[in-house]
């Protein structure tokens, strides 16, 4: 019996898994359950397993990208959700064939990708978020929101949760009209576009994308406010000046853990005395632990989830206190299964922009987002700092009161 085959009689006991040979033969894993869709998967070359058993997740996303890896019944989401499912982390099982030096190869090389020096930092945003505004527009909400939404109701529309995610965080922001805000990571601008649209503040985005920086100045422009709504082209490290408030919405896992010290030194030398930061990012359950593979390939050169200790160990050294600390344990999923039935949809668009090895890539990418974060060892974190201990509220009673008048306020802007 080979690797593959071995593996997948320990892994999949739940749900059945086919797998077709390139000889024409075949074998069958697990058991009928209702929690699992059945998939059938054919190996179209006789290289396949050998390129799976030598980097499992990385071969098999290659061989599925390359259509060496076929399937034949049902999708790449069912077949990442059999094997995730049947292995989630919280019963430690992990999905790894051991290998002391591949493991050892991995957390050097994951190391040395996590030096995010501002030149590289520019590169590796721009390999991701320089894909062209239209593709993003496929798959996202109209203001064009690419992090986690926030579900008030797993049943809600991906633009209602969007909006959500919004009010839920200018409610922790605590904002008066006048105020001076930092986004860093400001994305295409919805976010500052909304803390000015619905608090009065000035707001100052910043990104490192050449494409997200047009669409950004090119809204508030289009909404009267570009004097009171400004996007930079710059990296957080060359900042100056003190703001009231200071936010950042999934822009910290591009940061890498050998700059964590000097991005909470910056944010801190940033933050007004009585100034409040919100820190939105996917955070890992556990420990800390390496990139995956095909993750640190493809799709966030230099990115890296950091544990909960990690971000602490880094915030705690630059003299930020910890005001507030959220789990958001389920909205990613939630999120990923909009994005990825959108990019189904558009699946001709994205293959006449690109190729349909990019389609397969992207569809591998949203499917193991949503098993990661129903089945994996990740979750979202929304950290509130201050400076000053009497900088918020005595209780948290304030969030949700302004959350709910937010979210009673008026529709979202087109």
């Amino acid at each position: 019996m080979g690797i593959v085959e071995g593996l997948l009689n320990r892994v999949v006991r739940r749900g059945v898994l086919t797998v077709r040979y390139a000889d024409g033969s075949e074998r069958r894993f697990g058991r009928p359950d209702p929690a699992f869709d059945d998939v059938t998967v054919r190996f179209a070359d006789s290289g396949v397993p050998g390129a799976i058993a030598r980097d499992l997740r990385l071969g098999a996303a290659e061989a599925f990208m390359d259509g060496r890896l076929i399937i034949e019944q049902g999708d790449i989401l069912a077949l990442l959700t059999l094997m995730r499912g049947n292995a989630p982390w919280s019963k430690s099982t992990a999905l790894k064939i051991p290998n002391p030096l591949r493991r050892a190869v991995s957390r050097t090389s994951g190391r040395l990708s996590r030096l995010n020096w501002q030149r590289r930092s520019r590169r590796n945003v721009a390999h991701h978020y320089d894909l062209g505004n239209d593709f993003y527009r496929l798959f996202l909400d109209p203001d064009l929101q690419y992090s986690c939404a926030y579900f008030t109701d797993p049943r809600n529309s991906l633009e209602r949760a969007q909006e959500d995610k919004k009010a839920h965080i200018a409610a922790k922001l605590a904002l008066k009209p006048g105020q001076r805000v930092l986004d860093i990571g400001c994305g295409w601008g919805g976010m500052a576009l909304y803390l000015h649209r619905t608090a009065g503040v000035e707001v100052l985005g910043i990104t490192l994308s050449e494409e997200q920086l047009a669409v950004a100045r090119e809204r508030a422009k289009a909404a009267g406010v570009a004097d009171q709504v400004r996007f930079e082209l710059t990296d957080y490290r060359q900042l100056t000046g003190r703001f009231d408030r200071i936010v950042s919405v999934g822009m910290f896992e591009h940061v890498g853990p050998p700059h964590y010290r000097e991005f909470f030194r910056t944010c801190h030398n940033l933050l007004a005395e009585n100034g409040v930061m919100l820190l939105h990012t996917i955070g890992r359950f556990g420990g800390p632990n390496v990139t995956d593979a095909f993750v640190r390939k493809y799709i966030f050169p230099g990115g890296y989830i950091p544990a909960l200790s990690e971000i602490v160990a880094a915030s705690e050294k630059n003299n930020l206190i910890i005001a507030d600390i959220e789990m958001l344990r389920l909205h990613y999923a939630l999120t990923g299964r909009h994005w990825y039935r959108r990019t189904v949809e558009n699946r001709e668009a994205i293959v006449a922009m690109y190729d349909e090895r990019f389609y397969r890539m992207w569809l591998f990418y949203l499917a193991g987002v949503i098993v990661t974060f129903e089945h994996g060892g990740m979750g979202n974190y929304q950290i509130q700092y201050v400076r000053d201990r009497h900088a918020l509220p005595l209780t948290r009673d304030y969030m949700g009161q302004a959350e709910e008048r937010l979210r009673a306020g008026p529709p979202p802007a087109p």
